[in-house]
């Protein structure tokens, strides 16, 4: 079998020395040798991810890439951005990509593309689909028949718009990854075959990968070239004879070298030094190593599509919707240090090279403080109700993102704690209107005592659970959102289980603002979760940082455009407001905010603030 596998490779390997079509090229592994149109070639690549830019941007980022001194720009798909909602595929998100793969060429990348079916990159559930989750008992990346099926519809299509942008067809892309860090998950090798085999017949034909962790690099296939992901804190040598360990020949190459780090909710913003950067490059250019900076520019996780992780200890870590990642490339788009340090380091080590002159950053402005004027309390607009026994996950009542309100009667004389099963992830607990308790899923909190003293007629309990990431990485995918389990009164040894649940479900979309609600104009705060819309005029459209020191938790919309998510105890203290989104003229902006702010103000700023922990 094994040299069946290397035929494969082999046979895979020459038909990029034929190609196909107008302006067709090769590109092909030969030795230790990666070979573009018969020449031996080093790939430089920077990673960037065309939904984490605005549209308005894409050709500026990847000139600042170029400019840097690479020659190639990795993407990732996200597929559960192209296929919200079970078999309603969405064009435009494929047609964005092909754009993108153009421009790239335009500007003088090849680029590698990585589908999936799963990504990682600190995105909602790794970029599977949410909707996977309503089958219950689903096996998410395994030969489970229903995700086989799912995920070959979804690779036919990936193939249908970008397979033509193929080099052997005179495009850009050059390589294509099969699926992603496998070995954090599995050991089913087959399961990659089978994702391989999808992807030619969706008709790619140049070489295949498959990329890990170099310490889990055991399970490699031998049909598919492989490649190594690793940082500046480990020793390269090391890690790159872990990758030769499993593939005795082929041209070396880092799939993931990472100059910064992602940032979580309550954790100070991640920082790489660059002198530690630098000393890797120098020792791939040392030797020949091809690599790519993940992430070159990370940019932003607009919509509510950031993830999280859940580490081994039972801790939740939602991540920021600033994707800041300490690039070289700063979330704004803007050269930082460490790029002029790269940049300078590969002009010295390239000299034959021409390095185009960096882009001017993007200009950016500050907005005077306006107030937010009107207000829509969320028990105020709620849904039309779902009845239940026991209240359910977010995905069972077929909602993806947003928060559910639970509601029920709690009886006479009620008292002692409401203990939940599981709450994914915040929520804001409420009796007869009035906030008692929060609990947040990071810190494992699910007990809300009951009020002492409290008149003892029925009460009306409402639970509002924020969904936020869902887990992105390890076997911890399967992350239902909402109130996951029963809940019962507790009052000394005896448990009551509360049911009669009426469940108001409240989708917030990733690209418009939520509609159907009724503002009035604001007297006093509420005392409970609610919406805020207010005005800002801009005589022109410059990027800016909205300044969200005032407010508490909760997603921010600009003209419709969802920014994100914002919450107080940081690092991120500012969300980036990109000029293509600002109108001249008036501009609505409406939060949504589970707790109170001291102020309903807000501000532009002409700078981020990115590292501001205050838990």
């Amino acid at each position: 079998m094994r040299i069946v596998h290397y035929l494969l490779f082999a046979l895979l390997a020459c038909v990029q020395l034929i190609g196909c079509g107008s302006g067709a090229r090769t590109f092909s592994i030969q030795g230790d040798t990666f070979l573009l149109d018969g020449d031996s070639v080093v790939l430089r690549s920077g990673e960037i991810h065309f939904d984490r830019i605005p549209k308005a941007y894409w050709r500026h980022r990847l000139q600042m890439l170029r400019a840097m001194g690479l020659n190639t720009v990795c993407t990732y798909l996200f597929w559960n951005k192209a296929e919200p909602e079970q078999d309603r595929f969405d064009q435009r998100n494929f047609d964005d990509m092909a754009e993108f793969c153009r421009l790239a060429q335009e500007e003088g990348l090849w680029v590698i593309l990585r589908p999936g079916p799963y990504v990682c990159a600190e995105w909602d559930m790794g970029g599977l689909p949410w909707w996977l989750l309503r089958k219950e008992g689903i096996g998410l990346r395994s030969q489970d028949p229903y995700f086989l099926e799912r995920t070959r519809k979804y690779l036919n299509k990936v193939g249908e718009t970008l397979a033509p942008l193929q080099i052997t067809q005179g495009g850009p892309i050059l390589m294509v990854q099969v699926e992603n860090e496998y070995g954090h998950w599995g050991t089913d090798t087959t399961y990659l075959g089978i994702i391989r085999d999808y992807l030619v017949e969706s008709g790619f034909d140049v070489p295949m990968f498959q990329c890990d962790y170099f310490a889990r690099l055991v399970d490699r296939r031998e049909d598919l070239f492989c490649a190594a992901n690793f940082g500046t804190h480990e020793d390269p040598r090391v890690a790159l004879d872990s990758l030769r360990s499993v593939m005795p020949q082929g041209p070396l190459f880092v799939a993931e070298f990472y100059p910064g780090w992602l940032d979580h909710w309550g954790e100070r913003h991640g920082r790489v030094a660059t002198d530690a950067v630098i000393r890797q490059l120098d020792y791939f250019e040392n030797h020949r190593v091809s690599y790519n900076f993940y992430m070159v520019h990370g940019g932003t996780s607009f919509g509510l599509w950031s993830g999280a992780n859940f580490n081994v200890g039972g801790h939740y870590d939602p991540q920021t919707s600033s994707y800041d990642y300490d690039a070289p490339i700063s979330e704004a788009g803007w050269a930082t240090p460490k790029y002029e340090a790269i940049r300078t380091f590969l002009q010295q080590r390239l000299p034959e090279e021409t390095f185009p002159a960096v882009p001017e950053r993007p200009q950016t402005m500050a907005v005077a403080e306006f107030t937010l004027e009107e207000t829509a309390p969320v028990l105020e607009n709620l849904s039309r109700p779902v009845l239940d026994d026991t209240p359910r996950n977010m995905e069972h009542y077929g909602q993806g993102f947003g928060y559910v309100v639970y509601s029920t009667t709690l009886p006479r004389d009620a008292s002692g704690s409401i203990v939940f099963e599981g709450v994914h992830d915040f929520a804001v607990v409420l009796l007869d209107g009035k906030v008692i308790r929060t609990l947040d899923r990071r810190k494992n909190e699910t007990v809300c005592e009951l009020p002492a003293g409290r008149m003892h007629g029925e009460a009306e309990l409402s639970v509002i659970v924020e969904a936020m990431g869902r887990v992105n990485s390890d076997v911890y995918l399967g992350d239902r959102k909402g109130l996951v389990g029963p809940v019962v009164l507790q009052n000394g040894t005896k448990r009551t289980p509360l049911e009669k649940w009426r469940i108001h479900t409240a989708p917030l979309q990733n690209d418009q603002a939520p509609a159907g609600l009724e503002f009035s104009p604001m007297t006093v705060l509420p005392d409970q979760p609610a919406y805020y819309r207010g005005w800002f005029e801009a005589d022109e459209a410059k990027d800016t940082f909205l300044d969200m020191q005032n407010w508490g938790k909760g997603v921010v919309w600009v003209n419709g455009h969802c920014l994100g998510r914002f919450w107080n105890i940081g690092p991120t203290q500012t969300m980036y407001l990109p000029a293509p989104w600002i109108v001249p003229g008036r501009n609505e902006v409406v939060v949504l905010d589970l707790l109170t702010p001291s102020n309903p103000a807000l501000q532009g700023l002409e700078n981020p603030i990115l590292d501001d922990c205050r838990e």
